[in-house]
């Protein structure tokens, strides 16, 4: 009887994560998914930024280069080389379509360079849009504008 109540206490945090993760409503997943691209780009890990978009994923940059796929937008990342910069975008607003299965973000992004101190040394505004199409949320297009620096 001793051994059981491990196994059950276990099984019933399963059954408490799992319930709170697929009760998320699709704007929590959006959110949940923007802290994850907002840590991976802190960190540096460009395979897990890419995770977040669709093999076909549209990126215009914030000086108006239009990157098409996640393989051409590697390629301007690896491209930075040592570059210490990364970005953090703070959303301000998501709007679901659940019946096809899109979304709206917009906010505000801020480029940080830790070489130069903790303050953003470049910023300006986002949209995205996001596709529910495989079943999970991931980015299809996105448009940063450059308005300050």
């Amino acid at each position: 009887m001793k051994k059981t109540k491990p196994i059950l206490f276990a099984l019933l945090c399963t059954l408490i994560f799992t319930s709170e993760l697929f009760s998320q409503t699709d704007k929590e997943q959006i959110v949940s998914i923007r802290k994850a691209s907002n840590s991976a780009l802190k960190s540096y890990d460009t395979n897990e930024v890419l995770s977040y978009l669709t093999d076909d994923a549209l990126t215009t940059t914030g000086n108006g280069t239009l990157l098409c796929g996640k393989t051409e937008l590697e390629k301007y990342i690896l491209a930075g080389g040592t570059s210490k910069m990364y970005w953090v975008r703070d959303t301000k607003d998501i709007i679901i379509n659940a019946k096809r299965g899109l979304a709206w973000e917009t906010g505000i992004w801020n480029g940080y360079d830790p070489e130069k101190g903790e303050a953003s040394i470049v910023n300006g505004n986002y949209s995205a849009m996001w596709t529910k199409a495989s079943g999970v949320w991931k980015i299809k297009s996105q448009l940063f504008v450059t308005l300050g620096e």
